[in-house]
């Protein structure tokens, strides 16, 4: 962990997302979006903003907080402004969701609010960009995995900057004719951005370290990790080129998808190796949880991606994309959130509590803060309704969806009180819980200092 230091809101970012998680899981447990409702609707996009920006996006920022220091091994820059940042993104992703939901028919709510949380949130972003774009420009040359995260940024950037044209168009305040294109013909390149190239390909990069770090795996970087960023990097790289051939109306988009689709699938497919080779490679025998349920994120990544390839094989990619994109989604992205939390958590918590009295005085080990085999039960739960609700969509079954998403809320829930329990020491021996007279760390940021107790 060389030139790492807690982060004092990173875990106000993992609170913020897990709300907006179990906000999301609400709304489809009570049919609000996709399948009740068309995959176009303004219910379906409230639904996908709430889950890709509210939870995914806040889980990455939290994450890259405390981990980017990780990867470069150097403090981050302008720390100061990750607060200003949570803030505006909280104010600016519920608004953008109020605003899809006005558009639902909610009249007392206002289009208006779709421009303004799109704002609000790509200021935000922008204040995050600042700091991890400063912390990795002054850490050149960059290791592997924050090359990934570079990457990533990038793919939020462009990310935004169609979202922000889409939410402008949807609330009548933009009618060029070049705005419209972007909004007819970009939603895709929107999302493939997003999910493939801001969540997807930044945890990819992410995992790369952790893993090792984690399992106390061989930490070197391989050619054929090397092969994966490039790849991912061209296969973005094309999507991005397609934007000015929208604005242009030139030809040639065609070629550029199915170049980008070819390099993406091969990328992952040496990722997979990749990850293969980690865990074999592992000196920890013993794998604990949250590598154990990461197992299942990258089953899912597999299946997604065989899923995809069968789609644009037989062309019924319109058919399965509602189901393509849920398994990525939960599956793959969610999956590995949580599956990461389990260990993030603990292992902030242990260094804010125990990390300086290590040597000094009895202390418990990380996974003393946690239950595993509690936990791991409502990790199974949790991927059985995965593949439950994954099916439903396939087959367009909206009642048996409700239904696993019911029992996905439930495990999501019960995860969620795991990670409480886990920043109130819950689950450490009571002799080792507060020693010396220090208090329990704060649920939502480390305070730096010890509090004794009065």
């Amino acid at each position: 962990m060389f030139g790492a230091t807690l982060s004092r809101w990173t875990m106000s970012y993992f609170a913020a997302a897990l709300i907006f998680l179990a906000i999301g899981e609400i709304m489809m447990v009570l049919g609000f979006g996709y399948p009740v409702s068309s995959i176009e609707a303004p219910e379906t996009l409230a639904l996908v903003h709430t889950i890709a920006l509210g939870w995914l996006s806040l889980l990455m920022a939290g994450a890259l907080l405390q981990f980017v220091p990780v990867l470069v091994g150097r403090p981050l820059s302008f720390p100061n402004l990750a607060f200003p940042a949570l803030a505006l993104l909280v104010v600016g992703i519920t608004s953008l969701v109020l605003g899809f939901v006005s558009l639902a028919g909610a009249d007392s709510l206002s289009p208006l609010l779709l421009p303004f949380g799109a704002t609000v949130t790509i200021a935000g972003f922008g204040l995050l960009i600042i700091i991890f774009a400063s912390t990795l420009w002054q850490a050149r040359p960059l290791p592997l995995p924050a090359r990934f995260v570079a990457v990533g940024l990038g793919s939020l950037v462009m990310t935004f900057f169609l979202g922000g044209i889409y939410a402008f168009v949807l609330a009548g305040l933009s009618d060029t004719p070049a705005a419209i294109d972007l909004t007819l013909e970009g939603i895709s390149l929107h999302a493939a951005l997003g999910l493939g190239g801001w969540l997807s390909f930044t945890t990819m990069g992410v995992s790369y370290r952790l893993l090792t770090m984690f399992m106390l795996s061989p930490d070197r970087e391989r050619h054929s990790s090397r092969i994966v960023w490039a790849l991912g990097a061209v296969a973005l790289g094309m999507i991005v080129c397609i934007v000015p051939m929208i604005l242009s109306g030139s030809d040639g988009r065609t070629i550029l998808l199915v170049g980008a689709a070819l390099a993406g699938v091969i990328a992952i497919g040496i990722y997979m190796a990749d990850i293969v080779r980690i865990y074999r490679e592992r000196k920890r025998k013993l794998i604990e949880l949250n590598s154990r349920a990461g197992i299942g994120a990258f089953v899912a990544l597999i299946v997604a991606t065989v899923f995809f390839v069968a789609l644009i094989v037989s062309g019924q990619i319109e058919e399965g994309v509602g189901a393509l994109v849920y398994l990525v989604t939960f599956g793959w992205l969610t999956g590995m959130g949580l599956a990461q939390l389990y260990k993030i958590v603990p292992f902030i918590t242990w260094l804010e509590c125990y990390g300086a009295l290590l040597g000094r005085m009895p202390t418990p080990r990380v996974q003393d803060l946690v239950v595993e085999t509690r936990a791991a039960f409502w990790f199974r739960l949790y991927y059985l309704t995965v593949i439950v609700a994954s099916t439903a969509l396939y087959f367009d079954n909206a009642l048996l969806f409700q239904a696993s998403s019911f029992g996905q809320l439930i495990a999501v829930n019960a995860l969620l009180w795991e990670f409480v329990a886990t920043r109130r020491l819950s689950n450490v021996p009571s002799n080792l819980r507060l020693p010396g007279g220090f208090a329990r760390p704060h649920l939502f940021f480390p305070s730096f200092q010890s509090r004794r107790q009065p």
